[in-house]
């Protein structure tokens, strides 16, 4: 784990500032906390699943190890995070920790599509496979492959940024059941891979490209 030092920061889209799932640019403040610094792997989560006798994850047959897992849905990403004391991130602290302690970065490491190579593993630069964690070059943070390699988790609902908290009834996001993804994939093109970019998916949602890491309060 890395520790993150907490701050304030303006979340959202501040380079186009026209990506409407990510405006408004709203201000955050975050308390310190601990993050990751790879994405779980599958010689992690298949500890985990042989302790709680659930079944292992597909891996393609491209071997498991120190390859970023995929395969797993929100529950079980949540459950091995939480046998740990850990949990997922909000997506407060996924954004702030992949802008480097919330710099203004394009990408988690950088802003230039042309050093993007050297911090990611995209659809331009990879196979459509996991790879294994930490290939790349880090952020600012030392944290490896938020931008690229799988999609990860986030532990909160998919809400908009513009639902009005007053009419949260008219929104009902236990219902929807939607979660957020976040940082791109190996299959993902420029869009997907930046900092602000937000995917709703379904909790139960198991697939080739979606993995996660853990977060902990630091006064947990």
């Amino acid at each position: 784990m890395t520790k993150v030092e907490g701050g304030t920061f303006l979340m959202g889209d501040l380079f186009e500032r026209e990506n409407d799932d990510s405006k408004p640019l709203h201000e955050v403040t975050l308390d310190d906390f601990y993050i990751g610094t790879y994405e779980v792997t599958y010689e992690q989560y298949d500890a985990f699943a042989k302790a709680t006798k659930r079944p292992l994850p597909e891996d393609d047959d491209r071997g498991r190890g120190n390859r970023a897992v995929m395969n797993v849905n929100w529950y079980d990403a949540q459950a091995f995070c939480n046998a740990y004391g850990y949990r997922l991130p909000t997506e407060q602290e996924w954004e702030y920790a992949a802008r480097s302690g919330g710099l203004n970065q394009l990408y988690a490491g950088t802003s230039n599509p042309d050093s993007l190579n050297r911090y990611a593993r995209h659809l331009d630069n990879s196979g459509p496979y996991a790879y294994f964690v930490g290939t790349k070059k880090p952020n600012d943070l030392g944290l490896y492959d938020m931008s690229g390699n799988v999609s990860e988790y986030i532990g909160d609902y998919y809400p908009f940024y513009e639902t009005n908290p007053d009419s949260i009834e008219y929104y009902p996001l236990d219902e929807r059941a939607m979660r957020v993804i976040r940082g791109g994939s190996f299959n993902s093109e420029d869009a997907t891979l930046r900092t602000y970019w937000r995917v709703g998916v379904l909790a139960e949602l198991e697939d080739h490209t979606i993995g996660f890491r853990c977060v902990v309060s630091d006064n947990d």
